[in-house]
């Protein structure tokens, strides 16, 4: 489009020539349009001129015909402008007008705009430029408007009002409504007066898609260029702004329309009440209905209806139950609206026995309840889950009303949700013999409760048995039934109706693929959620920010760490705003890959944007903190969450005292473990592991015990981990035998141990030279099937060493070797010594041989020990490079000394 404008158009010259366009098209347009009128009376083309001009007419329709047919043919070329040119070789400006009023594709009318342009050498009439704009609004196609907006400035004219009014319906039509505010502020730009219906139909369009800021500029727009706003346009802003719960800018336009001598009216009133009662405002919904009266408006049944409705939403029923008297004694006929909104009051309340007596007093009164307060009834009753009385009640209203369509369909709802299929089936069944048809809200709610309710096979059953012809399955049966499969497992089956969703010409929404992308990562299938993301990108799905955050947490738990950092990137790039959910997802995945130390300037990043955050947030920062060693900070957000409301979790609490364990800052970390408990914050295992291994690792055995203690009494089950944090704590106290003891109290209390758990205890027989212990320690390990780490092989390997029993260390050194594991300079000094000792002193002096080649570090008192042995076999040569390399150790370990 931007192409065929490239070359700017002619600029209108104001002068004599138009004067005569405007006359011609004239002339043309009531030729064109048949008996024309004068004076409001309708003359007939009798006379010989008025045949002649008929003749006129009829050629240029000719002429206008065979255009439109070659614009029509196929995509402009040459080819067009030549057959163009041997119809008429320069159109007259009646001739364009008309072709352009034909014209549905905004590509080619511009063509042909700009070809008659070339070919007349002068520029277009008013009229054609608006034509054009009216083909833009057919097409909805806005890419040149700027450009044709700024020709019609530089000539000195605008667009009609009708042209400006046509040009926004056409957007709020198709739904595009930020395209609709683009366009009026092009035309601001330029100095236009957008015409006054086109600013209100576009405010009334925005209002039912709650967009108060865009609503506000038009309006002072409008107040800008002198239109009059009225009391109900500034009913329509206050609406949005209270319901959106932006009370200040609600109350000040209601400010400024009572400064501008505009007198509120019962709407406003009306308006107000319902707005601000909704929003939780109660007492000023109840200052507005005592306003109105002060000013002498009679409350009518809508404003006592919206009234009662808020007191009633706000759990004040005896207030409700005053109004309501108050209206119903001052009626003869009951209102009733009233009467079903106070009815659905006291079932919200669970007030039922009051609820069917106002159904009675309705009856007494003359006026048979309708079927709304029955379906009301029955709407609370299923909340209160009292499926057999709304049964019961379902039966009596046949007396009194014809149950409808809402009324099923809560009875199903009621029934699906108490798990009752066969019965929500009947259900179904009795309302088709009533003569109504399950809807596809019908459909959709059986479809969905049977999904949350883990009936699944019932669920696709109902979705199978639907008949196209009556009920089409919409997005939100696709859906339903895609995430209800999805997230029992059943990715397969929820793909395979994606598909047939794309079959049916369904389209599916952000929210489809959100449930696909995240029920395909977590069954651990990775590749196909990133399939899955990038068939939406190619299908022109957009994503929302929803997705994208879903996405990214998807990808930092399949532990994409570089991934998880891109697409956070991507989520700026597509012109969204990270908010707190994006930058939660992003600190907690890069902690868990241990990139903690990048939480101090992100969180700083969501700071500077503006991000509120909540207690997921926090938790969040507070974990990245404690992780990356910033234990102060942490504690501060903590104290900060508790000031602005935040009541902190057993998570918060987890990270501050697991972060002042580490750092062995024993005393605050209890002093917090107290106060979470005085909170009544249930804690856990992980707080307790944290403590119990703070407390050990710095030798508060007695402490530790304590809270193990208090840990089994409040009903808790020590995990592996704990008992693993208790026994390193006695085995770095050289508490051995108590260590024991701990062990078989682990194994009686049925908590398998595991690697660690055996890792530990060896290394601390070995420690008090227990080795043979260990040994079995060892054996029962591998009988377990559990897999010795480097330091639990390389540990009992000195040991054996060290214990003589050369024969058991060796075989484990070559075992270790042939595994792939790689020994440290301990393990192979321990075994030359050990095979120096056992009199294998060429066994030794192999292994001395390889020790130097690793790289590995001799001890001084491994090469006396060898030395010794190789003497005594009398392996002189060796014994003289044993030798020499213990002379070079001296030497450097003196020199070391010396510096």
């Amino acid at each position: 489009m931007k192409m065929l404008l490239r070359n700017r158009g002619l600029i209108y010259q104001i002068d004599l020539k138009c004067s005569h366009i405007y006359t011609s098209f004239k002339k043309f347009s009531s030729l064109y349009n048949g008996p024309s009128e004068v004076d409001g009376k309708v003359v007939p083309f009798l006379d010989g001129a008025n045949r002649e001009s008929s003749r006129k007419v009829e050629g240029v329709r000719q002429v206008l015909d065979n255009v439109c047919q070659i614009l029509e043919s196929g995509p402009w070329g040459p080819a067009f402008e030549t057959a163009l040119s041997l119809l008429d070789e320069k159109p007259k400006p009646e001739l364009v007008i008309g072709v352009l009023r034909r014209l549905k594709d905004v590509n080619v009318a511009v063509n042909y705009f700009r070809w008659a342009e070339r070919k007349t050498d002068q520029a277009h009439s008013p009229e054609a430029y608006n034509s054009l704009l009216m083909v833009m609004a057919r097409d909805r196609k806005f890419d040149c408007l700027e450009e044709i907006l700024e020709e019609m400035s530089i000539a000195g004219f605008g667009p009609s009002n009708n042209v400006c009014i046509e040009l926004v319906v056409s957007c709020v039509k198709s739904q595009n409504l930020r395209e609709a505010f683009d366009l009026i502020q092009t035309m601001r730009k330029f100095k236009f007066r957008p015409a006054f219906s086109a600013y209100t139909t576009l405010i009334g369009a925005l209002s039912a898609v709650h967009e108060p800021e865009l609503m506000l500029t038009l309006f002072h727009q409008m107040q800008e260029l002198g239109y009059e706003v009225s009391v109900h346009l500034f009913t329509t802003l206050i609406r949005v702004f209270a319901r959106e719960g932006r009370v200040d800018a609600a109350l000040s336009l209601l400010d400024e329309m009572k400064s501008n001598s505009f007198d509120a009216d019962i709407v406003l009133y009306n308006v107000c009440i319902d707005s601000f009662g909704k929003i939780g405002k109660v007492d000023m919904a109840w200052k507005f209905f005592h306003e109105m009266k002060s000013h002498g408006l009679m409350p009518d049944d809508v404003t006592y209806t919206s009234m009662i409705g808020v007191l009633c939403k706000a759990d004040r029923l005896d207030e409700a139950v005053e109004l309501f008297e108050q209206l119903d004694s001052s009626r003869k006929v009951p209102c009733v609206y009233a009467y079903n909104t106070m009815i659905m009051g006291y079932g919200s309340a669970g007030k039922f026995d009051e609820a069917y007596s106002l159904l009675e007093r309705q009856k007494r009164k003359g006026c048979i309840p309708n079927v709304i307060a029955y379906n009301c009834i029955l709407t609370c009753l299923g909340k209160k889950g009292r499926v057999e009385e709304a049964l019961r009640i379902f039966e009596e209203m046949k007396k009194d009303a014809v149950p409808n369509l809402p009324t099923y369909n809560i009875l199903i709802d009621m029934l699906c949700r108490a798990g009752k299929l066969e019965a929500a089936l009947s259900v179904r069944d009795a309302m088709q013999e009533a003569g109504l048809f399950p809807n596809v809200m019908t459909v959709n709610i059986m479809i969905d409760r049977l999904c949350k309710a883990q009936k699944l096979d019932g669920a696709c059953s109902i979705f199978e048995g639907m008949d196209h012809k009556v009920c089409t399955p919409d997005a939100v049966t696709f859906c339903s039934l895609i995430e209800g499969l999805g997230r029992h497992g059943r990715v397969d089956d929820a793909y395979r109706l994606y598909e047939k969703m794309l079959d049916s010409n369904q389209i599916p929404n952000a929210v489809v693929y959100t449930s696909l992308i995240s029920n395909f990562f977590k069954c651990g299938r990775k590749e196909d959620g990133h399939k899955i993301y990038k068939e939406m990108i190619h299908r022109g799905c957009s994503p929302d920010l929803m997705l994208l955050n879903t996405y990214m947490d998807c990808i930092f738990k399949a532990g994409e760490t570089e991934k998880g950092r891109a697409l956070f990137k991507e989520i700026k790039a597509r012109g969204f705003i990270p908010d707190v959910r994006s930058y939660s997802i992003l600190i907690h995945g890069l902690v868990k890959a241990g990139f903690a130390n990048e939480t101090y300037e992100l969180f700083y990043s969501m700071k500077d944007q503006g991000c509120i955050l909540d207690t997921r947030a926090y938790n969040t920062v507070i974990d990245g903190f404690c992780k990356s060693g910033k234990v102060n900070k942490a504690y501060q957000l903590l104290e900060e969450m508790k000031i602005k409301g935040h009541q902190p979790t057993v998570v918060t609490y987890g990270s501050v005292i697991d972060g002042l364990a580490k750092i062995d800052r024993l005393d605050e970390a209890y002093m917090l473990f107290e106060e979470a408990k005085s909170r009544g914050i249930e804690l856990n295992v992980v707080i307790y592991s944290s403590l119990i291994d703070g407390f050990g690792k710095v030798g508060r055995i007695d402490e530790a015990y304590l809270i193990m203690e208090e840990l089994m009494q409040k009903g808790l089950t020590p995990n592996v981990y704990t008992w693993n944090c208790l026994l390193d704590a006695l085995v770095k106290a050289e508490e051995i035998n108590e260590a024991l003891v701990c062990f078989q109290s682990l194994k009686d209390l049925k908590c398998t141990p595991n690697q660690v758990t055996y890792s530990i205890l060896i290394n601390g027989l070995c420690r008090v030279r227990k080795f043979n212990k260990a040994f079995v320690y060892w054996q029962e390990m591998q009988k377990q099937g559990l897999k010795p780490n480097t330091i639990t092989y390389t540990t009992m390997i000195s040991g054996l060493a060290k214990a003589g029993n050369i024969v058991d260390a060796s075989g484990l050194f070559e075992r270790f070797k042939a595994s792939g594991g790689i020994l440290d300079s301990a393990s192979y000094n321990a075994m030359i010594e050990g095979l120096s000792n056992c009199n294998r002193a060429m066994d030794a002096y192999v292994l001395f041989e390889e020790t130097r080649l690793k790289g590995c570090n001799i001890h001084t008192k491994t090469c006396v020990v060898l030395l010794d042995a190789l003497h005594k076999a009398e392996c002189l040569e060796q014994a003289a490079i044993v030798g020499a390399v213990l002379r070079e150790t001296a030497k450097s370990q003196h020199a070391s000394r010396s510096w």
